[in-house]
């Protein structure tokens, strides 16, 4: 097939904007649960994953025509897929920066890796614990230490009131608890 014809080729570019972004000049800060969670991915779709798909190709190379066979096009398709995401894997890999949280145990202060509980002017009482960029989980608590709420509580302490812009105007924290892992 004619590389003019084809359009289920995704650009890097399209891939690479999908995910979250991290700030210009600085470290790609991550957990030590998180960094061991990416290189296992990493390990996986390089020892496992793409041989295993690269020796499918190979066999549905060796049928014939290849313009018809289903084998050969998913299976280009998908290491594609996996090239693009260890490539992915290896920039955030390459600028990863380990914080452990485990250092701020005890502390009141708020840092990276914190689990927060604080109260909006809402009276709703929310449970965060920030993270690094690619961790990010808003359905179990976890937020992005870019993201505006992280930024917010960083540095206050138990008791302290925070401002926080939202689209609806300012919304103030009150920082009930934080807690790092033992």
């Amino acid at each position: 097939m004619n590389k003019a014809f084809d359009t289920d080729t995704e650009s890097d570019d399209d891939a690479d904007n999908a995910v979250p972004e991290i700030p210009a000049g600085v470290k790609n800060y991550m957990t030590p649960e998180g960094h061991l969670r990416m290189k296992a991915e990493f390990l996986q779709l390089i020892d496992v994953d793409r041989p295993e798909v690269v020796s499918i190709v190979h066999w549905a190379a060796s049928n014939g025509d290849r313009s018809e066979n289903g084998d050969y096009i998913y299976g280009k398709r998908r290491l594609r897929e996996i090239d693009r995401r260890l490539r992915f894997l290896t920039k955030r890999l390459d600028l990863a920066e380990v914080v452990d949280p485990r250092v701020h145990h005890g502390s009141d202060q708020i840092y990276f890796g914190a689990t927060v509980v604080y109260e909006n002017k809402q009276g709703e009482t929310l449970t965060v614990t920030i993270v690094g960029v690619d961790e990010f989980d808003p359905l179990r608590g976890k937020i992005s230490w870019v993201s505006p709420v992280a930024r917010a509580l960083t540095k206050a302490r138990v008791g302290d009131s925070v401002s926080l812009k939202t689209p609806l105007g300012i919304d103030e924290l009150i920082i009930l608890d934080v807690n790092y892992p033992e």
